[in-house]
């Protein structure tokens, strides 16, 4: 889908419109005389045109570092501020960052043979540097240190397989080399990995690469018959600790002892913009949060846009342990919005009763389940069924308890023939090509599918503003530790490698 024309000036008018609605409203009559939020009514205010609007903005906060807003980044900030700004000129929340540290690693590789460039991904950790060097194979996997000859002025070629990336190209380095490629031993392309901590006593990290086995293995036939394959590594890394900011924004009014909390993420991965990946998620729940301020609720609503959710759930993981078991017990729900714009979309709804996946959400779910399903059917959409797997910001939630929901519309995983006769699209092909890349942009957002879901949003979040039935509030047992706080740097990591799990 390419824009036309540039959508800023009408979101500009739809800001000034609601900030001017939101004060006058405020000076004229009070919050109490503002009309009682209804499903139709927030519903009808979602504007295709100002979701576009706010993602040409995320596209241009990606500008700023290096085409991402990962977290920490000139581009995750701006995209945080955006948020609070918009939402503290309406005068309807209580909007504050929640700011915490966490470690930052980003690495990226070029390998180039022979003049050509070939397919590489990088390992994080690994350090930066530029190599030129004759290739010489390890013996075996490289996973004792036998396996390594003196090295000096050459690149290791390891196999992968066996044990850790980082023990390889830690051996590599103390045998001398002056850079490693590690070539994959499945046959499809690698998506990255990590040397999983910043140092061994093993050997020091050198310049690293990540190829195919396709090319690992021609690399090998040439060297054994006695060609010399002279291979140059360009790699650039930053290893860091960074400040960043959930983002909390809580209706004045309503009460506070039956919240419904609903979520996104604002960070993308460092490979791109993350434009659905969860520019989506993100401003489908702002568009909802900037419209829901023209209504008075009976519950409080509680909004939040997580941090580093592409480093582990960070964000998420951070606010739940940080609540007291009071406060947890005064969140009712938890909704969760997670890529809801994929340019090969499939409807699902997050299993609350565990019937499709066998793993059902705490007990309440199953009712956040039938109000999406409801909805859905309502407009003739059939619904799949996405399980709680743990790789997006509901399970620090669904650890302690509080019953969840959500909508998603898939990632890196391939539509089946039966969901491309459900929704159209393309079997064999994955939910979202750019799923976690540089095309990751306005143009992978799937925009019928993206408004549809966004106003689906509203519909719960106005259901859930005015009454729980069906959702239980007897007091939920303490949890002490959440499955996440458990996990290594490394594990942590691998939650958000992909949502395939997610779909069932």
């Amino acid at each position: 889908m390419k824009l036309r024309q540039s959508l800023l000036p009408a979101l500009a008018l739809a800001l000034v419109s609601t900030s001017v609605n939101a004060q006058d409203a405020s000076l004229l009559t009070g919050p109490s005389r503002k009309p009682a939020v209804t499903t139709g009514a927030l519903e009808r205010l979602i504007s295709r045109n100002n979701l576009l609007a706010h993602a040409e903005q995320f596209f241009s906060f990606a500008q700023l570092s290096n085409g991402n807003r990962a977290f920490g980044s000139k581009g995750h900030e701006a995209t945080i501020h955006y948020i609070k700004r918009l939402l503290d000129r309406t005068g309807y929340y209580d909007v504050e960052f929640q700011t915490f540290t966490y470690p930052y690693a980003e690495a990226r590789s070029q390998l180039t043979v022979d003049g050509k460039d070939l397919f590489t991904s990088a390992f994080t950790y690994s350090p930066g540097g530029d190599v030129t060097a004759p290739l010489a194979v390890v013996s075996n996997v490289g996973c004792q240190v036998t396996d390594y000859p003196v090295l000096t002025g050459k690149i290791a070629l390891i196999r992968r397989g066996d044990c850790d990336f980082g023990l390889k190209v830690a051996f590599a380095g103390g045998a001398g080399a002056s850079g490693a490629i590690i070539y994959n031993n499945l046959d499809p392309a690698p998506s990255g990995g990590t040397l999983a901590q910043p140092s061994r006593p093993e050997g020091p990290y050198v310049p690293s690469a990540y190829i195919t086995k396709a090319d690992g293995e021609s690399f090998i036939s040439r060297i054994n018959a006695g060609e010399e394959v002279v291979a140059s590594i360009h790699a650039t890394a930053i290893n860091e600790e960074r400040s960043t900011s959930n983002v909390i924004a809580t209706t004045k009014q309503g009460d506070r002892e039956n919240i419904i909390v609903t979520g996104a993420h604002s960070d993308s991965v460092p490979a791109g913009p993350g434009l659905n990946d969860d520019g989506s998620g993100s401003i489908g729940i702002l568009e909802v949060a900037l419209n829901l301020a023209k209504f008075k609720v009976k519950n409080a609503v509680r909004f939040i846009w997580w941090s580093a959710e592409e480093f582990g759930l960070v964000g998420s993981e951070y606010y739940v342990e940080h609540l007291s078991d009071e406060e947890r017990q005064k969140i009712a729900l938890y909704l969760n919005f997670d890529m809801i714009a994929s340019p090969n979309a499939g409807y699902f709804v997050f299993d609350g009763d565990g019937n499709a996946t066998n793993v059902p959400g705490p007990a309440g779910s199953e009712v956040i389940e039938t109000l999406y399903r409801g909805y859905f059917d309502s407009h003739n959409i059939r619904t799949g069924s996405a399980v709680f797997g743990g790789s997006s910001d509901y399970q620090p939630f669904v650890d302690v308890g509080i019953p969840s929901g959500g909508l998603m519309t898939g990632a890196g995983g391939l539509k089946t023939a039966e969901g491309a006769e459900w929704w159209g699209g393309e079997a064999g092909v994955a939910y979202d090509r750019c799923y976690h890349q540089l095309c990751d942009n306005i143009e992978n957002l799937y925009v019928d599918v993206w408004e549809r879901n966004s106003k689906a949003i509203a519909y719960s979040i106005a259901t859930y503003a005015q009454g729980i039935e069906g959702i239980p509030r007897t007091p939920r047992a303490p949890t002490r530790t959440l499955r996440v706080s458990k996990l290594s740097y490394e594990q942590r990591l691998h939650l958000t490698c992909d949502h395939e799990d997610d779909a069932a």
